[in-house]
């Protein structure tokens, strides 16, 4: 039997989180396995239940959901988070992506977009709406001059590790997938950084989508 996709819901309005779980567990395969109102909530639960996925909101009291974010990707788990809140992308885009987030997408779109968002992030994939990965490759589209670093500068395995990286797999993971290590995997991205100039995973899947590693979004 397939394994249930996990999701611990982070938001401090009781009543949207009771109609995104009533959405969510209306289809097979999903399963809210908590809630929680707060960022520092959102924190000790996914330590706790380590769900496959978080959805989290940005504006909650005590650490916002941005900081949040940070904290849980620190945690190096399993688990994605995909951001869930009323801000429009051209404020929180790049913040989110840089904090550690395999996802964004608006309240307004939950309804006919979330499902969806929820599989791909849970796939270990990055789940940007065209819109969003527009303003993602504009926001970096300053590098995009004739002496910026191009793919050819990386090895076919340079580039594998730099795909995987900006679809927002671990070195643990991505060490799996390739069969080396996670030390080698933290070589590789090293290297990456060194030959393309580029620190945050932000940039990474910019450049990533720019050269048609990650051609999906």
């Amino acid at each position: 039997m397939a394994e249930s996709t996990r999701i611990l819901i982070a938001d401090d309005h009781a009543m949207f989180r009771a109609g995104i779980r009533a959405l969510l567990e209306s289809e097979p395969l999903l399963e809210v396995v908590g809630e929680v109102s707060t960022g520092d909530d959102a924190v000790d639960q996914a330590r706790i239940l380590k769900p496959h996925v978080v959805l989290m909101d940005l504006s909650m009291p005590g650490s916002s959901g941005l900081e949040a974010t940070r904290r849980i990707a620190a945690l190096n788990l399993d688990t994605k988070i995909l951001v869930l809140t009323a801000h429009a992308e051209e404020e929180y885009l790049v913040p989110v992506v840089d904090a550690g987030a395999s996802g964004y997408l608006t309240k307004t779109s939950a309804d006919t977009d979330l499902i969806e968002a929820v599989k791909v992030v849970a796939r270990g994939q990055v789940y940007l709406p065209p819109k969003a990965a527009t303003l993602l490759l504009k926001r970096y589209k300053k590098s995009d001059e004739a002496d910026d670093p191009g793919l050819h500068d990386l090895s076919s395995r340079e580039q594998e590790v730099l795909a995987l990286t900006a679809e927002g797999f671990s070195s643990r993971e991505i060490g799996k997938k390739l069969f080396i290590s996670p030390k080698t995997v933290d070589t590789y991205r090293a290297r990456i950084t060194e030959k393309l100039g580029l620190t945050h995973r932000s940039e990474l899947v910019r450049f990533a989508l720019r050269v048609g590693l990650l051609s999906e979004l």
